[in-house]
């Protein structure tokens, strides 16, 4: 049966909006829209879980205030989420299986649906054992899961604690299990990392070369400069908003537009100019993961059935990462900078591969040296410590593990970090999380 919420409109947003010019105004409104539709139902279709949950600690705050002019209505017979923004703009999200949830954009073709991406179920990683619970570990857990008395919540949902490969304790929040996928958000972008890695190992991509991108090909345009490693550091130097921070002007930044308003977000990415010569600016920006997303996407066939295919090929089974959905926008691109839901175990499976130097099973799936590539520190981003890659990539005390506007901390904990939660501390340990 159809579920549906109601919330009163709030004239403090009509207003502000009545502030933007008619082409603003049509894109702003859209973003918190197309936001509430497909995020609702990712996380009722793709995540399992409570709608009314998941919308007041994930949905509210982010789209506030224009959340008091939403409406959304859950529909499980037809698998669609549908949201309406006081009747400015309406969005539809679908379920499509595999590739997970997407936005239904006027004059966008659907790709076909497909449930079994994997074309050989074999998994070569050996399966996570869990040792008995410690004592210290217990209490450790205990802290991760606390509330503050007072804001900002945590809301932890889960925590795996993995040495040597073998989970030695987790925890899961009421609702919550080893087996239920959870949003990535940033810490996709270390995916991307890896699948570009791969396309690297393959000699398919090199990362010093000029970003394939059809509209820079040009020598006299200022972006042919940009490479793929400026494309993975943030600091290809094009003007395109900045993706640390959420908050109602967002829905006026172009990257913001982007992920949540565009049906095809990398060639959106690419109109963005240069703003500073590539490798001198440090700007955090999910346009440049989707442009990295779409060589993905190329190379692996040229849409979103092939893409997935390739990523559980080469990434995904190899690790054992069996409970796994992979995003993508109206083009087939993968949303490698944000849209990948996976289980706990499943996170903690691929920063292992970080941990092991990107071989599994004794196979090398990422190039020899590239995790420390993806670990070195790109300058400019000290306060965040980024480097090409960004999630849960660990590292050891050899070098500082990437972020991406979140905490990175030293500890032994894989736990998803509340989005725009930074850290610019970073004493030296064995082992880091980065969400």
């Amino acid at each position: 049966m159809p579920s549906t919420n109601r919330i009163r409109p709030s004239c403090a947003v009509i207003a502000a909006a009545m502030l933007a010019g008619c082409g603003d105004l049509e894109r702003a409104v859209g973003v918190p829209t197309h936001y509430v539709s497909h995020q609702m139902c990712s996380a009722v279709f793709v995540g399992g879980l409570d709608p009314d949950m998941f919308y007041r600690e994930a949905v509210e705050s982010v789209i506030a205030p224009a959340g008091l002019l939403m409406d959304y209505r859950i529909d499980r017979t037809k698998k669609e989420v549908t949201a309406d923004l006081a009747g400015l703009v309406t969005s539809r999200s679908v379920f499509l299986g595999a590739e997970g949830c997407r936005v239904t954009h006027e004059g966008a073709v659907a790709a076909p649906i497909d449930n079994d991406p994997s074309m050989a179920a074999k998994h070569a990683a050996k399966p996570l054992p869990v040792d008995p619970a410690n004592p210290a570990l217990e209490t450790a857990l205990d802290r991760e899961f606390a509330e503050p008395e007072s804001g900002p919540h945590r809301w932890t949902k889960s925590v795996v604690i993995l040495h040597d490969g073998h989970i030695v304790a987790e925890r899961y929040a009421p609702g919550y299990g080893p087996e239920m996928p959870q949003i990535g958000w940033s810490m996709t972008k270390s995916v991307t990392n890896g699948l570009i890695g791969i396309l690297v190992r393959q000699k398919k991509l090199a990362v010093e070369a000029p970003a394939p991108i059809a509209a820079w090909r040009d020598p006299k345009d200022p972006r042919h400069a940009i490479t793929i490693d400026n494309l993975l550091r943030m600091n290809s130097g094009i003007e395109f908003g900045q993706s640390l921070y959420a908050d109602w002007r967002s829905a006026f930044d172009p990257s913001a537009q982007m992920q949540f308003d565009m049906a095809d977000e990398a060639a959106f990415a690419e109109t963005a100019e240069l703003g500073a010569a590539p490798g001198t600016r440090w700007n955090y920006t999910n346009g440049n993961t989707m442009l990295l997303a779409r060589m993905i996407r190329d190379q692996a066939g040229g849409n979103a059935a092939s893409g997935l295919r390739f990523a559980h090929r080469e990434l995904f089974d190899k690790l054992g990462m069996e409970h796994v959905t992979l995003e993508f926008d109206g083009a087939g691109t993968p949303i490698g900078s944000s849209h990948m839901w996976a289980s706990a175990r499943d996170w903690a499976r691929f920063g292992q591969l970080y941990l092991d130097d990107g071989v599994v099973g004794g196979e090398r799936i990422l190039p020899e040296g590239w995790v420390g590539y993806s670990a070195r520190l790109t300058p400019g981003s000290e306060a965040y410590g980024y480097g090409p890659a960004s999630g849960p990539i660990a590292a050891r005390t050899a070098g500082r593990p990437s972020a991406s506007g979140s905490a990175c901390r030293p500890t032994r904990l894989w736990r998803a970090a509340p989005r725009g939660n930074t850290s610019s501390s970073y004493p030296r340990r064995d082992w880091w999380w980065c969400g």
